[in-house]
């Protein structure tokens, strides 16, 4: 630690509190490898959204754990490692969330050169990621997706 030269001010710090930390949140068990869950119903929903919206090329079931519960990618893909980056994009949009006073987290589109992927919250469990071409239309995309979320997270609360 260095002494302050003549004339300069020390910047201000944060000094934690005690007390002022919210309760830590409890969470539910993960739903990944959950054999009870209505997986052909699950699927059926996955593939509608895929002939809704045409470039939409798979989407990803996964839990907000990261892990992988079910998907619909095509051969050659890397469906876990689409589960763990959905879960990474649901981190920073709560946290966005949070610090901007605007509520719980319902969905993210990130563009990239030549496709999309975009993540909705199916309920505090879950994750929809849905990986699109350039040529995607994503209000069409953002118009079929969360009711295609709202029936996941019935099939997932009946299970």
């Amino acid at each position: 630690m260095s002494a302050l030269v003549p004339g300069e001010t020390a910047l201000p710090r944060r000094v934690r509190q005690a007390g002022t930390l919210p309760p830590p949140e409890r969470h539910l068990p993960s739903l990944a490898g959950n054999r009870s869950l209505p997986y052909a119903a699950i699927d059926t929903e996955l593939a509608e959204l895929r002939l809704q919206v045409p470039g939409v090329t798979g989407c990803v079931l996964g839990g907000v754990d990261g892990l992988l519960i079910t998907h619909t990618m095509p051969d050659g893909s890397s469906p876990d490692d689409l589960a763990a980056l959905a879960a990474s994009t649901f981190g920073l949009g709560r946290q966005v969330g949070l610090s901007l006073g605007q509520g719980p987290f319902r969905q993210s589109t990130v563009r990239n050169a030549t496709g999309y992927l975009s993540v909705y919250a199916v309920n505090g469990q879950a994750l929809l990621a849905v990986v699109g071409e350039d040529t995607v239309n994503v209000a069409r995309l953002h118009l079929h997706a969360p009711g295609v979320a709202e029936r996941l997270a019935d099939l997932l609360t009946g299970a």
